[in-house]
């Protein structure tokens, strides 16, 4: 049981309903697109199938991503993070190594099920989590916006339904989120990052800005953005503030936990531009399963 424990603990579970509500984000902007509001949600019951295995894609090569992100981190995590299941001896670095790279080749598999483009997207996704996690962290730049870009390729992978994507300029968006959230994790050990925090509040702000601006570009009211909207902008800026006047280690951890899973709020706020507040409701939906596993088990 606990191997089984430590398995699980390596996927990260609280971080996986994130990468389904990228997905389900994409899907919408594609189904819009293609077949009209109105249309959208007969056309995405009857392509189900399609739409399960790029959720499944995308939570196996996520779960990929951070195994293989504390097999390559095990020596460090030896001195600062002891208590994670490769340094604490409960997984073996090796056995950690195999589970990933099948985890990460059963999601391109699963992807390339859907289509080709998926596929593809898929691939360039995996190669991205390996670059990031083998080379890219350690890079006070690049690292943020690989991490980002696995983001947003994410988001492209939802977009890839039906084999093609319109609107792949949107990738921006949670390229510069995430690089914001990693940004801010960059004190999670020692504290002392308030020039990190006061770039990410600016690259929030940016993205707040993004959404507001696509908005006016799908041509919906803001009525109906406005309330997805501010909880999100009160979900990350808060906490991030909390973390600025008191800058522990505790508290940019905080940080970094409601970053990660305000990203459910952040695709919410993606469909509800395209597909209106229903399509924005059923991401929301993730938000308690995510909150509730973040009890049980780390996010960052």
């Amino acid at each position: 049981m606990s191997k089984l424990k430590g398995y699980i603990q390596l996927t990260r579970p609280a971080n996986l309903p994130t990468a389904v509500a990228d997905i389900v984000a994409g899907v919408a902007v594609s189904l819009t697109l293609m077949h009209g509001v109105e249309d959208a949600a007969a056309m995405a019951s009857a392509h189900v199938g399609s739409i399960l295995l790029l959720c499944l894609a995308s939570v196996l090569l996520y779960a990929s991503g951070v195994v293989l992100n504390d097999y390559f981190d095990r020596n460090v995590d030896a001195i600062e993070r002891p208590e994670r299941p490769i340094p604490s001896g409960v997984i073996p670095s090796r056995s950690a190594l195999a589970f990933g790279l099948v985890l990460m080749c059963l999601g391109v598999l699963s992807a390339v099920m859907v289509s080709v483009l998926s596929g593809v997207l898929a691939l360039f996704l995996a190669l991205t989590i390996l670059l990031y996690d083998a080379a890219g962290k350690r890079h006070v730049l690049f690292g943020p916006l690989t991490m980002g870009a696995c983001r947003g390729l994410n988001l492209l992978l939802g977009m890839s339904l039906f084999g093609e994507v319109a609107l792949w300029w949107m990738a921006v968006i949670p390229i510069l989120y995430i690089g914001a959230v990693t940004l801010v994790s960059r004190g999670e050990v020692n504290g002392q990052n308030r020039s990190h925090i006061t770039l990410a509040f600016f690259m929030y702000l940016g993205v707040i800005a993004s959404l507001w601006g696509l908005m006016f570009y799908a041509g919906i009211s803001f009525i109906y953005l406005i309330p997805f909207l501010i909880v999100f902008a009160a979900m990350v800026l808060i906490p991030l503030w909390r973390a600025y006047k008191n800058n522990s280690p505790a508290n940019i951890r905080k940080a970094v936990k409601a970053g990660v899973i305000s990203l459910i709020l952040l695709d919410a706020c993606i469909a509800v531009i395209f597909a209106g507040w229903t399509a924005g409701l059923s991401i929301v939906l993730l938000l308690p399963a995510s909150l509730f596993l973040a009890k049980q088990f780390a996010v960052t």
